[in-house]
């Protein structure tokens, strides 16, 4: 185990170093991050916050898959791809098809009614009339007062491959656009989180609780969260890792990750001895900075696709001592959700302001304190002379110790302890 403090391992971006603060590592993740507060990783709309560059062969592996490329680029590009395409194969068939028109002589009048032939190309007058043509192949066989004759074998291998040409093209644009419309991003626009994550004490334990609702009446099938934690961390052998990862146990073990979300939910991950945040008291979460990453998955009932909502919280935006205010209430034969209330929290003064850890331990010695008291009366009861005034002693001892018991608890209660 590393015993490093992260307040004395100082970078300067500018001198080729960073600056970062830890506590002594202990096995979990409660390192204390940089005072200065740094760059979020996901936005809150779950966009991320990276910038990819210096990328060798970028165009190359992004043409490599070109139909993601497509998918992924706006619109307006993708319109002008399609548009551009059309165009430059028109033109490019139009080309071929006035050459082989000129080369076979169509454009002389003469040569033609002398030898008595028909041209390539009937009522082709012009690089204008294979333009036109072109784009008749293209888009229909069904010809009309301009056609293709059976003089020219050139020109009809050209409308074969023109034809098979442009099916392509249209199949792809008919899939990359229908891929792109079913695309479940949009659904992501009906997904929400709360503003804030909170921690306060649930069940006698303390917890960071955050709220996710869905706006739609269609369900989300399948749906489970996820949680992780980022802030930057120093190893033992000194290495500066900017963005360490970790889970955050939210009942994957139990099952209660995977979510009916017909209602808006509160997601609890429990501050216990595995978690990162089992050393992080009030006075911590004020002064360090990190970012907990919440994600949403599932498959929209509507096109069994599967999409992921991402949003995150920086550590000023987790409220010590707060709760969520309740969203829904029973409306005579139903349920009814007053979303105006999804991202209201109101304060719990009696939450402790120390940590997991410090109120575990602290609640563990008064109880082995007040435990040795009472092994020691008792010792002293056994010498002694049974009679009734002992009697009367050892009762008088019984209750003091219980009361004893209950005012140690009482304190805890009124201090804010656990």
């Amino acid at each position: 185990y590393c015993d490093m403090s992260l307040h004395n391992y100082r970078i300067n971006l500018s001198r080729g170093r960073r600056s970062g603060a830890m506590d002594s590592y202990d096995g979990n993740f409660s390192a204390k991050a940089s005072t200065q507060a740094g760059s979020r990783f996901v936005k809150k709309n779950g966009q991320c916050n990276v910038v990819f560059s210096n990328m060798e062969e970028r165009r190359q592996r992004y043409l490599a898959d070109i139909f993601t490329t497509c998918v992924d680029i706006r619109w307006r590009y993708l319109l002008l791809i399609f548009s551009t395409s059309f165009v430059v194969t028109w033109v490019f068939f139009g080309v071929i098809f006035y050459s082989v028109s000129m080369a076979h002589g169509d454009f002389e009048d003469s040569s033609l009614k002398s030898d008595g032939l028909l041209p390539c190309i009937l009522n082709v007058q012009g690089f204008m009339g294979a333009l036109l043509f072109s784009m008749e192949t293209q888009t229909t066989i069904g010809y009309g007062w301009r056609c293709v004759t059976e003089e020219c074998p050139v020109a009809v291998v050209t409308v074969v491959v023109q034809s098979i040409v442009g099916c392509i093209i249209e199949a792809f644009m008919i899939g990359t656009i229908m891929a792109k419309m079913a695309r479940p991003k949009k659904r992501n626009q009906t997904l929400v989180f709360s503003k804030n994550a909170v921690i306060a004490l649930r069940d006698g334990k303390l917890c960071l609780m955050w709220r996710v609702g869905n706006l739609r009446r269609s369900h989300i099938v399948e749906a489970h969260v996820r949680a992780q934690i980022i802030r930057s961390y120093v190893t033992c052998e000194g290495e500066f890792i900017p963005l360490q990862q970790m889970d955050l146990n939210v009942g994957y073990d139990d099952g209660t990750d995977r979510l009916f979300l017909v209602s808006p939910l509160v997601i609890v991950h429990e501050i216990d001895k595995d978690s990162p945040l089992f050393t992080l008291s009030r006075a911590d979460l004020e002064a360090e900075d990190f970012e907990i990453v919440v994600i949403l998955e599932g498959m929209v009932e509507a096109t069994a696709m599967t999409t992921q909502f991402r949003s995150s919280y920086k550590s000023k935006e987790i409220l010590w001592g707060h709760r969520f205010e309740p969203v829904l209430f029973e409306d005579r034969n139903r349920y009814k959700v007053d979303y105006a209330r999804f991202h209201r929290t109101y304060e719990v003064p009696s939450t402790p302001r120390l940590s997991a850890k410090e109120s575990t331990s602290e609640f563990c010695y008064e109880n082995e304190l007040a435990l040795s008291c009472g092994e020691d009366e008792e010792e002293d009861m056994f010498d002694m002379t049974w009679t009734p005034r002992t009697m009367n002693k050892i009762n008088y001892h019984t209750k003091e110790y219980t009361v004893n018991c209950i005012y140690i608890v009482y304190s805890n209660y009124k201090n804010g302890r656990t």
